[in-house]
C-alpha cells in the first residue's frame, strides 16, 4: 500500500477521537459517571431532540450518537476492554 499522508491523518485523528470518548465520562444527569461510549442509545436520542451540551462534550456526544445509530458501535469494543483502561491509566 503506497504511502497517503492525508489518509494516515486522517486514521490518526479518528483514532484520537475515538481514545477521547473512551476517556470522557458524563460529567451531569441520569448517566452521570458513565463513558461517553457506554451512554445509552436513548439518553443520547433525548439530547440529539432536546440540544447538545456546548462545546467538547457535545461535540463527542453528537459522534457517540451517530455511530450507534450508524451500527458502528462496534468500533468501541477495544475500549470496553478493562486492559485498555488501564494501559491508559499508566502512560
Amino acid at each position: 500500500m503506497a504511502f497517503d499522508p492525508e489518509s494516515d491523518a486522517l486514521r490518526a485523528r479518528a483514532q484520537a477521537e475515538l481514545e477521547e470518548i473512551a476517556r470522557t465520562v458524563m460529567p451531569f444527569g441520569r448517566c452521570a459517571g458513565q463513558h461517553l461510549h457506554e451512554l445509552p442509545a436513548e439518553y443520547l436520542q433525548w439530547f440529539a431532540a432536546k440540544g447538545w451540551p456546548k462545546g467538547r462534550l457535545g461535540q463527542l456526544m453528537q459522534m457517540v450518537y451517530q455511530m450507534k445509530a450508524d451500527g458502528s458501535e462496534v468500533a468501541f469494543d477495544p475500549f470496553r476492554d478493562p486492559q485498555f483502561r488501564q494501559r491508559k491509566a499508566d502512560r
